[in-house]
């Protein structure tokens, strides 16, 4: 049942994040279009309700109360960048705004622009770890939150290969320009 509220949510965040960029651009409805914004992460409560209401019902945690706390860790550290590049092609595409923003492709700026980027995996990796942790105190049952445990080491490793695959490899060896011909 949590995986279909984990899908819902999903959904719920693109559609509603949709209703309020297009009634902002294509309706002219701008103080709709806050409300609606400003409702995307009402959405991410619904989730964590959810996920509490189930753990309170007696549930054992599985990989899907895990995968929760995941995306709700990401949405707090992804959420407003992902509604900002969406904002940018939608104005760009229908309403005659400026192209979006690209990321650096070479160089120092390239290397900043992914240290950054890990950063805010980082606040993710850390805001899922706590709920979490608060997952495992709440339940306080070891039998009980094993997975939750498990999440924890899952995401440590994800967040580890990021940071060496990612910012130090763009630090320790840049990209370059190709040479022209």
């Amino acid at each position: 049942m949590l995986l279909a509220v984990i899908i819902g949510c999903e959904i719920g965040f693109w559609v509603v994040l949709g209703a309020g960029l297009a009634s902002r651009y294509l309706l002219r409805w701008r103080p709709f279009s806050t409300v609606l914004l400003l409702c995307v992460p009402l959405i991410d409560l619904v989730l964590l309700i959810a996920t509490v209401a189930h753990l309170r019902s007696g549930a054992t945690a599985d990989w899907s109360h895990g995968l929760a706390a995941a995306y709700l860790g990401f949405s707090v550290a992804f959420g407003h960048s992902m509604m900002r590049w969406a904002d940018q092609r939608f104005a760009h595409r229908f309403a005659g705004g400026p192209p979006p923003w690209t990321p650096p492709k070479y160089g120092r700026e390239r290397t900043r622009y992914e240290w950054r980027e890990w950063g805010k995996g980082v606040l993710g990796w850390a805001v899922a770890c706590l709920l979490l942790l608060a997952g495992i105190w709440y339940v306080a049952d070891p039998a009980r939150t094993e997975q939750l445990w498990a999440w924890i080491g899952r995401l440590t490793t994800v967040i580890v290969i990021w940071l060496v695959a990612f910012p130090v490899s763009h630090t320790i060896w840049p990209a370059k320009p190709k040479p022209s011909s």
